[in-house]
Order: structure tokens, then sequence, then C-alpha cells
């Protein structure tokens, strides 16, 4: 089914969301102005406002997080002992056996 201006309506149950990114996936590349762009723009504001009420991204762990920041810079153990200064403080902190400290978060950023 062909999709018509003004066939936009309110997220509100999970298939409506589910279908709502399935046409934002057709519609993505819309040139802004053109009817396609406008609903690409109505689309995302939908989204993003049933996104915020229905689900919750919780903060990621601060560990797998510099783990996750780690990996992708190719740094490896002793790439972070060399910032936070010994090898086996290090190795404590990514096998969470000791806790970041303000310094360490500092060194870090």
């Amino acid at each position: 089914m062909e999709k018509h201006p003004g066939d936009i309506k309110p997220i509100k149950t999970e298939e409506d969301y589910k279908n709502a990114l399935l046409r934002l996936e057709v519609i993505f590349e819309a040139l802004a102005g053109s009817v396609e762009g406008d609903e690409l723009e109505v689309l995302g504001i939908l989204i993003e406002n049933y996104e915020n009420q229905h689900i919750k991204i919780g903060y990621p762990d601060p560990i797998e997080a510099i783990k996750f920041r780690m990996e992708q810079l190719g740094y490896n153990q002793n790439d972070l002992a060399k910032v936070i200064g010994l090898q086996s403080r290090a190795s404590e902190i990514l096998n969470k056996k000791r806790k970041l400290t303000v310094d360490m978060i500092r060194m870090l950023v």
C-alpha cells in the first residue's frame, strides 16, 4: 500500500512504532521540502516522542564504556596502564576489582 500525505498518525502501540520505523527506512533519503521530506521530518518527531516515553535506555557501565572505547581506538590494557599509572591497577579496573577514582576519570577524559 502506497503512503500518501496525511497518512501519518500518532504512534500509540508497539506495532505502530514498528510500522513507523519501516516507513522511515523507505523515505530516509527524501529531499528536504519534498512531500516525503516533510513526512520524514514529522515521522522522526513522532518516533522520537514514542521512544522517549516507552523505551528506557540506561547509562552504560563505566568500565564497559572504557573497554568499548579502547577497542574502538585499538588500545589494550598496557595503553590504559600508561594513562593511569600501573599495569596492575589497569587490570583491576578492567576486571571490576577496583573502582575508578575521580583522578583516574580525569586522566581518561
